[in-house]
């Protein structure tokens, strides 16, 4: 009887996920969304700042296969970000959001904005790794305050 019930939930929480990957007009306008939007870009811009920072940490001779590593990420993993996150989005946005999202993304503003969420997104996680060192010290000073005290 437990297996039955264990087996009964999963299948109802799994429902709403599988529903949302199987519907070809959701995935398609999540798509649409996505490339209006500058989500891949804005993924691209994120996966070289990352491999940029191990680019300094290899030595010259390792750089091609960082190089080659990048290209690989560039080309596949969106494509699998993408499956991950439609559920997500599918939990919180229905196909008509999806669509007005869509047609804010067509306007003047809309276009400008996603051309310009890279920029954006790169500088804020520079800025985000700053305010995160600051409050790494912050955290330190006071953890060695209450320890001397």
């Amino acid at each position: 009887m437990k297996k039955l019930i264990c087996i009964l939930a999963l299948s109802l929480f799994f429902i709403p996920f599988s529903d949302a990957q199987s519907d070809p007009a959701y995935v398609q306008a999540l798509k649409k969304m996505f490339e209006l939007n500058g989500s891949e870009e804005t993924y691209k811009a994120a996966i070289k700042q990352s491999l940029n920072m191990f680019k300094d940490q290899f030595p010259e001779d390792e750089s091609n296969f960082i190089k080659e590593f990048e290209a690989e990420l560039l080309n596949t993993t969106f494509n699998d970000l993408f499956e991950m996150l439609t559920p997500v989005y599918a939990k919180y946005l229905t196909l008509a959001d999806v669509e007005e999202m869509i047609k804010f993304y067509e306007t003047p503003i809309g276009k400008k904005f996603a051309k310009n969420t890279p920029s954006i997104t790169q500088e804020s996680m520079q800025i985000g790794q700053q305010w995160g060192m600051k409050m790494g010290e912050r955290i330190t000073e006071k953890m060695m305050k209450e320890k001397k005290d």
